[in-house]
This record gives C-alpha cells, sequence and structure tokens, in this order.
C-alpha cells in the first residue's frame, strides 16, 4: 500500500468498524440477550439447544463442544495469529475505542498543544506537511464535548449488547429508562469521560486485555511485520522536529527496537509522517514496515546497542 494511502484507508476501516459496533446489536448483527439468556448472530438464536436434547450427556458435551468452545476457540486462534503475524493491526485500524483516543488527541492538541494533558512538553506547531497549528483555548469546549459525546455512545451501545436495543432506544426517547438502566449508563458515561479525558492511553497500553494479548502474540515472533527504520539515512531526520514521535497515538518513539514498541498498533501514522516530511527526496520515508528476516533484525538482542547509540544521535537535533 502506498504510504499516502495508508491513513485514508485507515480512516474508512475505523469509521466502519465503529458503525458496525453501534449498529450491530439492533440489527440483530451480535449481541447477548439477558432476557433470553443467550447470543443472537446473524439474526439467529446461538444456543447450545441443551434444553431439546432427548438423548444421553454425550449429546449435550457434543454441543457444548461444536456450537460451544470450537467456535470461540476457533475465533481466538484466527486473532492471535493475525496479531502474530502483522502484531496489533485491530487496535490500529479497527478498534473504535482507538478511533475515539485518536480523534480526542487531535482535538486536544488544537486546545492545549499536547495530546495529552501528562505529557511534559507541547508539539512542536509546525506538521509534518508544513502546515502550523496554534493552541487555542477554544478548541477545549469541543475536547470536552466529544468526550462527554463518546461516553454515552459508548455506554448505551454496550447495554445494547446485553438488552433488547430498541427498548433502550425507546425508554431513552422517553425518558422512561429503568432504574437499573439509567444506573448503567449513568456509572458507565462517568467512567468513560474519566478514562477518555484523563487515561485513554494508559488504558490502551496496560488495561485492555485484547491489546495486550495481541503485543504478547506480536512479541513472540521475530519476524512479524514491523515499523522498520533505516539507519543508514538518519542523517535526514537533522532536518525534523521528530514528526514521527510526534503523531504516535501511543505515544511511543518508532526510531527504535521492538521491545520498547511493545504497544504499537501498526497505525502506520509515523511513517506517514516522515513520508510527508520527506517528500521532496528520492528515497522517500526512512521509516516502513518490514516482515521475515529484516524484521528480526530489529527483534534481536544484538542490535540494541547500536539502535540506543542511533536514537541518542538523533534526538539531539
Amino acid at each position: 500500500m502506498q504510504t499516502k494511502h495508508i491513513q485514508r484507508w485507515r480512516s474508512i476501516t475505523q469509521t466502519g468498524f465503529f458503525t458496525l459496533f453501534v449498529v450491530a446489536p439492533p440489527l440483530d448483527i451480535f449481541r447477548y440477550d439477558l432476557t433470553l439468556g443467550h447470543f443472537i448472530i446473524l439474526g439467529q438464536d446461538w444456543t447450545l439447544q441443551l434444553g431439546t436434547l432427548q438423548n444421553s450427556a454425550s449429546s449435550a458435551a457434543l454441543n457444548v463442544l461444536f456450537l460451544g468452545l470450537l467456535p470461540i476457540f476457533s475465533a481466538a486462534v484466527i486473532f492471535l495469529f493475525i496479531a502474530w503475524r502483522w502484531g496489533r493491526l485491530y487496535c490500529g485500524w479497527f478498534c473504535p475505542h482507538f478511533s475515539v483516543v485518536e480523534l480526542i488527541n487531535k482535538l486536544m492538541i488544537r486546545a492545549s498543544g499536547k495530546p495529552s494533558l501528562w505529557e511534559k512538553h507541547r508539539l512542536p506547531q509546525q506538521q509534518s506537511d508544513g502546515s502550523i497549528i496554534r493552541p487555542q483555548a477554544k478548541y477545549w469546549l469541543a475536547t470536552i464535548s466529544a468526550v462527554l459525546l463518546f461516553a454515552f455512545v459508548w455506554s448505551v451501545s454496550l447495554l445494547t449488547y446485553l438488552l433488547p436495543p430498541f427498548e433502550i432506544y425507546n425508554n431513552l426517547l422517553n425518558a422512561e429508562l429503568t432504574r437499573n438502566q439509567a444506573l448503567f449508563i449513568t456509572v458507565a458515561s462517568a467512567a468513560f469521560c474519566i478514562e477518555f479525558l484523563l487515561a485513554r492511553h494508559l488504558f490502551c497500553r496496560f488495561g485492555c486485555a485484547v491489546g495486550l494479548f495481541q503485543s504478547l502474540a506480536w512479541m513472540t515472533n521475530r519476524k512479524a511485520m514491523v515499523v522498520h527504520f533505516d539507519r543508514s539515512r538518519a542523517h535526514a531526520c537533522k532536518s525534523c522536529n521528530n514528526a514521527c514521535d510526534n503523531v504516535c497515538p501511543m505515544r511511543l518513539q518508532p526510531r527504535t527496537i521492538k521491545r520498547k514498541m511493545f504497544t504499537c498498533t501498526e497505525c502506520g501514522e509515523c511513517i506517514s509522517a516522515c513520508a510527508q516530511v520527506q517528500q521532496f527526496n528520492d528515497d522517500d520515508s526512512l521509516l516502513d514496515w518490514v516482515q521475515g528476516e529484516e524484521a528480526k533484525a530489529i527483534s534481536e538482542s544484538p542490535m540494541s546497542a547500536s539502535y540506543t547509540s542511533t536514537e541518542k544521535t538523533i534526538r539531539r537535533h
């Protein structure tokens, strides 16, 4: 995929999957109905059919195995294989939570010059494409509004995965939520507000089990896809203001070894930023995805010393 198209395609996949996340319950694509006590998948009731069995316990065991454990195990294996081969692609390209994280990052940069309240220093005002973004306090209204909106959308959406969606929507529109429904939405919205505003990066790094298992699977494969920095052209970084570091939504430093990129989401923002900075050079971006033996070189511990030396040289400029 050409560098200039990376973020366009990623925006499409993120938007599509966030939409799917919201509409899956009302369209009966996927949800667990507490009132019925079973999953609904693609409009069909997914049960173990234990209540209809008339034979021995062996029939029940087979149903549990083939209708319950086998589909779940197969899905987990496929998911982890993708992570083992290509890293946290789900996080960077599909996750409806991470898309919100990135949006709030961008709004917070507009408001304060920093993608997080805990960032020590403001990012450079000059962007990788040469444009200038000067922090303006008026963007705090948009930032807080986005936090409140997405916290509410997330809490309502999660509730529709557990209870009949149109019952929830009808109760909301008519202000007739039950006590438990109102309590769930209130508590969940408050929790998401705190997380989106103060701890979204910490959650993605340390609190998300889906992300953690992807990272663990990825780290076991030294030949897995990883962002590679062309150290032979490190001198080209002298004219750059660390654009690749600045755009990373996980606040990582892409020009380093793999073990320091444990939570990389393979979003490609660093690659796109470098390509913009180096767009008038014949050699294009200094960063790119590699696999196989090239990726193995980044993962090997003997490379750590040379990479660390290169990093120190680059950071001084």
